[in-house]
């Protein structure tokens, strides 16, 4: 293989990464200008229909594989932080206008987490504190879920 292969090639490596991150960097940057408020109240002939919603959801998914032939020392371990907040509010109100339609509300803050981790070690010598998962997931809610209607 000649230089200018090699060169080649490590040229359409960095433009391969060169791209991913500027798709990465897109998608962070146009994900909160795209994000919709989940907040809206219709009116309808018969009375008011309302549907709001905070959800969360986050989820961590790790493999890990060691193979020694010596002492494997804190290696392969899959460790997962997963921490959620929400100190909003998610508060409604309607008024129907003595139209006799009545009112209807669907509120809900809703928040889920999930790991899946997988460590193998195969050693043929020591294998010390090696092939642990961790996992701490933390929920916070205090923020009020409040709907009012006349």
């Amino acid at each position: 293989m000649n230089k200018t292969n090699i060169h080649n090639k490590n040229q359409n490596k960095k433009l391969l990464v060169a791209s991913i991150a500027m798709v990465v960097a897109l998608a962070l940057f146009a994900s909160p200008i795209v994000a919709m408020d989940d907040a809206f109240a219709t009116k309808k002939k018969k009375g008011n229909h309302a549907e709001q919603s905070i959800s969360q959801s986050q989820a961590s998914v790790q493999n890990a594989l060691c193979a020694s032939g010596g002492t494997t020392f804190l290696s392969c371990n899959n460790v997962s932080f997963q921490h959620q907040k929400n100190s909003g509010n998610n508060a409604l109100a309607q008024d129907d206008d003595d139209d006799n339609g009545g009112n209807s509300a669907d509120q809900s803050i809703s928040q889920s987490q999930s790991s899946s981790q997988n460590s193998q070690v195969v050693s043929g010598g020591d294998t010390i504190g090696s092939g642990n998962n961790i996992n701490v997931q933390s929920q916070e809610n205090s923020g009020s879920n409040a709907a009012a209607q006349s």
